[in-house]
This record gives structure tokens, sequence and C-alpha cells, in this order.
């Protein structure tokens, strides 16, 4: 049963994982995609709070209890399956990081811009462009987790 519990908590979390990430993607992407400083600002603000809220306990949740998993169903952490789903969760924290660098500063322009009643400054648009990039990466990684948590192939 307790195996049953870790496995339900780890389901859980990773679809708050994911579908945070997507749901807050597809906000601010589009959102941005309005030119309006305002809107940008407002939903910028939110996609922030929501990585605080749900993103940052579910990326501690995860590894935590994989690897506990791992442990009660003594699979070996040598699986190709498993190596492979730790290295992509480093390489979708890696994309991850500088995405939450970029978002705090893109909600600092917009802010701006917002109060000031001026456009989206270029720099927000720069790393607009670097966040889908990054955004893009950690997606098609987590994908691939899901993927090999799933099946375990051989």
């Amino acid at each position: 049963m307790e195996y049953l519990v870790v496995k339900w908590v780890h389901i859980v979390s990773s679809t708050l994982l994911f579908g945070t990430g997507l749901g807050s993607a597809f906000y601010m992407f589009f959102t941005s995609r309005t030119r309006d400083a305002r809107a940008v600002a407002v939903v910028i603000r939110y996609v922030v709070l929501a990585d605080w809220l749900f993103t940052t306990p579910t990326i501690i949740i995860q590894p935590a209890t994989g690897l506990y998993m791992v442990h009660l169903a003594r699979f070996p952490l040598t699986s190709t399956w498993l190596l492979w789903s730790i290295v992509l969760y480093f390489v979708a924290g890696a994309a991850w990081l500088p995405v939450v660098w970029m978002q705090i500063q893109m909600r600092g322009l917009a802010r701006t811009a917002a109060a000031s009643g001026t456009e989206l400054p270029p720099r927000y648009w720069a790393l607009l462009r670097w966040w889908v990039t990054l955004g893009c990466i950690a997606f098609v990684a987590l994908v691939v987790i899901f993927y090999l948590m799933v099946l375990k192939p051989a």
C-alpha cells in the first residue's frame, strides 16, 4: 500500500508540474502576442506566482517520491530508463531555472511599460524568444520522462 500512496503523490505532483508549466506558457505566450503591456503585466505576475506555489514544490516532490519508489520497488539505479529519466529531469531543470529568472525580468519590464503607458521594450521580446526556446526544451524533456516512467523500456 505504501508504494501506491507514494506513486499517487508522484503522479499528482507530476500533473501539477506539467499542467502548471503548460498552462502558464500558454497564457503568457498568447498574452504577450497582444502587445498589451497592462495585460502582460497582470498575466506574468500570476505566472511567477504559479511557479512559486506549484512548480517549485513539485520540483522537490518529484525526485523525492521517484527515488523512494525506485527504492521500494528495488529497481536498479543503473536501469537505462531510470538513468535517462534522471538526466532529462536535470535538462528540464537547467532550462527552467533561467526561465524563472527571465519571467521575473519580464514581469518588471511589463510592469514598467504598463505604468508608463509605453510599449513593451525590445529586451522583453528578446527574453520572450529565449523563454520560448528553453520552455520547449523543458517540455520535450518532460514528455520523454513521462514515456520512460510509464513504459520503463529496457
